[in-house]
């Protein structure tokens, strides 16, 4: 669990996260969006021990960023896709794996097992005894995931992870984020993707400084736009639409082409009454379905005017 409160960082006069509170559950794929410069860097950088914040308080696993002792405990429990791969470029991919699951203790067998379930998940087994200098930046993306996994983390922070790729290098990596999530893994995928977190992330955070919003991509349309009905039908004239603006549940109703959108209270219970009344009322209904909005729409809605 990652437990945030009143999490504040400053760089001399500029802030660039301030007053966070939030709550990350075990297992749970969390996506943090936001603009270029919204905090959402720096965020990671504090929860994963790279950097002190200046007032507030978090927590990993129980265990408190700002004590010396547990800051090194955190290390030891996290993974971490940064910004840039930050590899050693003159040895293969397997040697990097290799040096780094050494600094957390595995064990030569252990080594070895890790490095070939990565690289075959990740696609890169065959390219395994090759400079990593000769790779292209999704194969180096692909190699810096698997240095974040070799010790099998708890809790694994991505940064981007699919920035840069082609379209099979990120559905490749987006399929092996899936296989994680699967498996109860908590991950805090930073990303500006929001098609990636909508498809992965069981919890959604904005943030602009400030965390503007929280909750799942359904949590987030509801609150922000509330519960409309999308009814597709023939012969839909001025006065079925009055009949249903009628409707004392019904808050809000719009015809464009055939096409019914109404705004209303409790759809599971209300939802039937329209129907019959557009039936009874000669309306030839094909389709009933809920209006959702995507991220996308969310994002727009709480950062399109304030860049």
């Amino acid at each position: 669990m990652i437990e945030t409160v009143g999490l504040t960082k400053n760089f001399k006069e500029v802030t660039a996260v301030e007053d966070l509170t939030m709550t990350i559950k075990d297992g749970e794929v969390f996506g943090f969006i936001g603009p270029n410069g919204a905090g959402k860097t720096t965020t990671v950088r504090m929860l994963c021990c790279l950097i002190s914040p200046s007032r507030g308080s978090a927590f990993v696993n129980g265990m408190d960023i700002s004590h010396p002792n547990d800051r090194i405990k955190i290390r030891g429990i996290i993974g971490l896709l940064p910004e840039t791969p930050g590899l050693y470029e003159s040895l293969s991919a397997q040697r990097n794996l290799d040096f780094f699951a050494q600094l957390y203790g595995l064990s030569a067998t252990e080594r070895d097992r890790r490095i070939k379930e990565l690289l075959t998940a990740l696609d890169v087994w065959d390219r395994r005894n090759d400079p990593v200098a000769k790779f292209s930046k999704g194969m180096k993306q692909k190699i810096a995931i698997a240095r974040a996994l070799v010790h099998e983390p708890a809790i694994l922070f991505l940064d981007e992870p699919t920035s840069g790729l082609d379209p099979q290098a990120s559905l490749t990596v987006r399929n092996y984020l899936l296989d994680l999530k699967k498996e109860g893994r908590t991950i805090f995928l930073n990303t500006h993707n929001l098609d990636e977190a909508e498809k992965l992330c069981d919890k959604i955070g904005v943030i602009q400084r400030n965390l503007l919003a929280l909750g799942s991509p359904e949590e987030l349309s509801s609150k922000f736009w509330g519960k409309a009905t999308v009814i597709e039908a023939r012969s839909m004239t001025p006065e079925m639409v009055r009949a249903v603006e009628s409707i004392p549940s019904v808050r809000r109703v719009d015809l464009t082409e055939g096409r019914l959108l109404v705004e209303l209270d409790r759809p599971d219970l209300n939802n039937p009454l329209i129907v019959r009344t557009l039936v009874e009322m000669g309306a030839e209904v094909e389709y009933v379905s809920e209006l959702k909005h995507g991220l996308e729409d969310i994002y727009l809605k709480l950062i399109g005017g304030q860049r």
